[in-house]
């Protein structure tokens, strides 16, 4: 049997000790995904986690578009970044409750996605946080399907 550097030889897992940074960031997310009112999901924490850190992308994508006249009616921009902002706080205070908040995730992406017609450069933001998501979702689910299963055991 080999084991990985790190591993116990044993055979038995070690557990994972946060930092107190870490601890906090996580005990934070778990809340925000409604971890605390019963189930906790760890692909619920990760999409709120990536949703937070897109909504300041939006933001900025909107006011970049505004900042540079790309739309006839300059203030279009700032209506672009707020709708998708907006979407994204959606997200986050619907993501505890079922998969309603996961689905209108998918929506932001794909419209953030479709300002890159506007905004050239938004495609590679655009890529590199739907990447992030899609690996959180999958990911997530993964974590989630183990836990199930060790605390089925």
């Amino acid at each position: 049997m080999t084991t990985t550097p790190g591993q116990p030889q044993d055979g038995s897992d070690e557990e994972l000790v946060l930092s107190p940074s870490e601890a906090a960031a996580h005990n934070s997310a778990m809340r925000i995904s409604g971890a605390t009112k019963g189930e906790r999901s760890t692909r619920k924490a990760l999409a709120s986690i990536v949703l937070g850190f897109e909504l300041i992308i939006v933001v900025l994508i909107g006011l970049t578009i505004f900042g540079l006249g790309i739309t006839d009616p300059r203030w279009l921009g700032l209506v672009i970044g707020g709708v998708l902002a907006l979407l994204c706080v959606v997200s986050l205070a619907t993501i505890r409750f079922g998969e309603v908040g996961i689905r209108l995730g998918w929506v932001t992406h794909a419209l953030m996605l479709a300002t890159a017609f506007i905004l050239p450069a938004a495609l590679f933001v655009g890529g590199i946080f739907t990447a992030l998501w899609v690996y959180c979702i999958v990911r997530g689910g993964k974590i989630d399907e183990q836990n199930a299963a060790l605390r089925a055991q």
